[in-house]
């Protein structure tokens, strides 16, 4: 992001703001990391980008309300009171443009109810050529915000691809609510280009968008590729898809996916102990006595393995198909016996990777209660 930017974002009580512990990098963030690491320009930069004024919103909805043969004076005070909520901007024009319209209104009720399933099928409207472009792009912007407050990342994205942010009232909510929803699916290029676009090219920005924005932004900066951070969040991502039911073969391939990689990460350690013990030969550091010389207590050579219940050692291996294997039953397992797998699971692994391995079936637990015991 450019420099110029950097010194707006950052108003006299910014330092005070993010000063504070990111949820998403786990690290600490000071106003002056900011000013001292600018962020690129990148491709992001397409234009200013401005919202409507809600006065001007209210007249496009009484014309548009008029010329669908909707429009009644009886609803000028829905129309008012629709303007008149603490909501983002999106919000609002999406119920104006959806009074007098039950079709438009059930739409928007239904993915704003958190006590329904969340919508796995974009609905045909998003591609109904008999409403203009601009009705169908902002009910989207509002549409997909539902969506991802309520975690449903992919049907977010889904329905606002098929618009570009110049066609929409409140470019800040789109390009907000797409850069949450592309850094939760880990698409780490498209994310950076839509926060950098948000946090430069948005005028006015909200506060609460510029701060998070920020955060997610230099969140993506300290991303590895397939490090434990990458498992973990390929395993935040498993527990999201099951908590708003999207199970079945892509949640599936991602769980392959984080047991493949900790397979590697496995082998990798063995291996590096492998070169370690080659390059020892057996034989004692420089200076130090030989193991097994009268009077000489024996030498160790090698660091302290991990400890282990039952006195196992973490040096041994992970079977990655047993993981697999228990990932696809571990909601049908009672208590005791998850504790049990758990344990015979991870006894031989070094204690980095069983953390991790914990750290799955913990959140595996949290989306498959344990069935109760008669």
């Amino acid at each position: 992001m450019r420099e110029y930017v950097l010194q707006n974002v950052l108003a006299p009580g910014a330092l005070v703001l993010f000063c504070s512990f990111s949820p998403f990098s786990h690290q600490w963030v000071s106003a002056a990391d900011v000013v001292q690491k600018p962020l690129p320009v990148g491709q992001a930069g397409f234009g200013m980008l401005s919202g409507q004024t809600p006065d001007n919103l209210k007249k496009q909805a009484r014309e548009y309300l008029t010329v669908k043969g909707l429009w009644t004076p009886a609803l000028e005070p829905q129309l008012e009171q629709a303007f008149s909520r603490d909501l983002p901007v999106s919000d609002l024009y999406a119920d104006a443009l959806a009074l007098g319209n039950p079709f438009l209104q059930g739409l928007l009720a239904g993915v704003r109810n958190n006590n329904s399933l969340p919508p796995d099928v974009l609905p045909a409207f998003f591609k109904d050529p008999k409403y203009p472009d601009y009705v169908r792009a902002n009910i989207a912007v509002s549409y997909a915000r539902a969506l991802s407050l309520r975690r449903v990342h992919e049907e977010a994205l889904e329905v606002l691809g098929l618009f570009a942010v110049e066609k929409v009232a409140d470019p800040a909510t789109y390009l907000y609510h797409r850069g949450v929803s592309e850094h939760a699916l880990m698409m780490k290029n498209e994310a950076t280009l839509t926060l950098d676009r948000l946090l430069q090219d948005i005028p006015n920005l909200p506060e609460r968008y510029r701060m998070l924005g920020m955060l997610l932004y230099y969140d993506l900066g300290n991303w590895k590729e397939k490090d434990l951070a990458w498992i973990s969040r390929k395993m935040e991502m498993v527990q999201r898809r099951l908590e708003v039911t999207r199970g079945g073969k892509k949640t599936q391939k991602i769980q392959k996916e984080v047991v493949a990689r900790l397979d590697e990460m496995i082998k990798e350690l063995e291996n590096q102990q492998k070169e370690s013990s080659s390059s020892n030969q057996g034989n004692c550091p420089d200076g130090a006595p030989s193991q097994g010389q009268p009077g000489n207590s024996p030498q160790p050579t090698a660091p302290a393995k991990d400890s282990m219940p039952g006195g196992a050692s973490g040096q041994g291996v992970v079977d990655s198909k047993r993981v697999k294997e228990l990932a696809d039953i571990w909601g049908k397992l009672p208590e005791k016996e998850r504790a049990k797998a758990l344990v015979e699971l991870t006894r031989n692994a070094p204690a980095k990777y069983r953390e991790a391995i914990e750290l799955y079936f913990k959140k595996l637990s949290l989306t498959s209660p344990a069935p109760s015991t008669p």
